[in-house]
This record gives C-alpha cells, structure tokens and sequence, in this order.
C-alpha cells in the first residue's frame, strides 16, 4: 500500500510572508497539496505556478475561474488521469465557491481523487456546498477531501460529510488540533478527510514535523496547515 502525505493549507492569497510559506510547505514533504485561497484576480495562474515552482511542485487542477480560490499542487511523481474542477451555484452578494478536483495515481496506488474546497461563511450556502462535495466521487472510488471548511466540527454540513467520510484528526491525531487562528489557535475548521477504503496514518498541525519553524507558522498565513499522512491501496 503506498502512502501519500497531503497538505491542506489556506494561504491568504499569498498576501503575508511568502518565504514562510514555502518553507513550511518544503518542511512538510507533501506529496499533494489541497491550497484554499489562491490568488483569483490577479494573473491567478501566473502567481499559482509561482507556487508551484517554489514549492518544487507542480499545478494538478485549479487556479483559476472555475474552482474559484481552491488549487490542486503536487510531486513530479503525481500522475493526472482526470481532472473535474466545478464552479458552484452562487447566492447573489456572496463570493463565488468552487472545488478543485483531480483523479490521480501515485505510483502503484490506485486511482483516487482528491478535491480542494473553501465553503463559504453563509451557513445555510455552505451547508449546500457541504452536500456536493461527495459528488466529486464516481461510485466506489477512493477519495480524499481537503480544505477549508469554515465549519466547526459539530456542524450540520461536518457532520453529514463525516458519516461517510473518515475526518483525518480524531482518525489518527497528531500535531496540533486548532488551525485558526495561528497566533491564538482555537478552532478547528481546516480538515482533511479520507474515504473508507484510505487508512489514516496520522492528521493534524504540523508543529511537530522537523524542520517547521514555530517562526514560519505565525508569518506565513491566517490559517494553520493540516498535514495528513493516508495509505491508499495499491492497485490489483
């Protein structure tokens, strides 16, 4: 079985301490990383594969006008064999939402998906979005989704993807639980979700990871990373 190490990271559109970032995101090793909040307006693609490049990655999906914000990064290693970003139905006066999503093979894994969400702030619009996010999936396929939740997890939209979706931290806890915000953490509305089917190794903040500088965490942006470690099966 081949494990994969994912990130899930909101960067704020990389408005702090870029050097930060890169250096927390190379310090964590990840073999995808599920990015929220990616520069939209602003020659997004161009700053996306900026990212990319400096982060010794390179773009699966997103970036753009579809997905809206969320940006699909991973390794040389990372094969692409689908990619499905969606832009979602938009309530007048709120931001426009996407999900960045990518089928992929990491070596001799099977094929599994993963998606990179930021659900919005309006609860009755993200309890919508909540309800998508498993269609992501085609029927019986392994899955990984990421992101940014604005949610706690006693939500209604958390607690609905949780029932058929294994939530990463209380999975296999490690690091730290809180991801917002990094000076004060307090809450925990960044996850990383795995379908049954993916074991989860280990899930949380990566204060204990080596070479992430407590330093890097505070400058680099508004959230905290989650950095889950999955075994995806292998295929027949």
């Amino acid at each position: 079985m081949t494990p994969v190490r994912v990130l899930s990271y909101n960067v704020r559109s990389l408005r702090d301490d870029r050097d930060a970032l890169v250096r927390v995101i190379r310090a964590c090793r990840p073999d995808l990383i599920c990015v929220q909040e990616s520069p939209r307006y602003w020659k997004p693609l161009k700053q996306a594969a900026r990212l990319a490049h400096a982060t010794g990655t390179v773009i699966l999906s997103g970036g753009g006008r579809i997905a809206a914000g969320p940006l699909l990064l991973g390794g040389l290693g990372v094969t692409v064999l689908e990619v499905r970003d969606r832009l979602l139905p938009k309530t007048r006066g709120l931001h426009a939402r996407g999900f960045a999503t990518a089928l992929v093979r990491i070596g001799d894994s099977q094929p599994f998906s993963i998606t990179s969400c930021h659900l919005s702030l309006d609860p009755a619009e993200r309890l919508r979005q909540f309800a998508l996010l498993p269609e992501q999936l085609k029927a019986g396929e392994l899955g990984v989704i990421a992101g940014d939740f604005n949610e706690h997890p006693d939500g209604p939209g958390w607690q609905s993807l949780a029932k058929g979706f294994q939530d990463g931290y209380p999975t296999a806890p490690w690091g730290g639980e809180f991801t917002s915000v990094p000076e004060n953490p307090h809450q925990r509305i960044d996850a990383v979700f795995a379908s049954p089917g993916i074991e989860v190794l280990s899930c949380g903040v990566p204060h204990d990871e080596p070479g992430v500088d407590p330093a890097d965490l505070l400058a680099a942006t508004d959230h905290l990373p989650v950095l889950a470690v999955l075994r995806i099966p292998d295929a027949r």
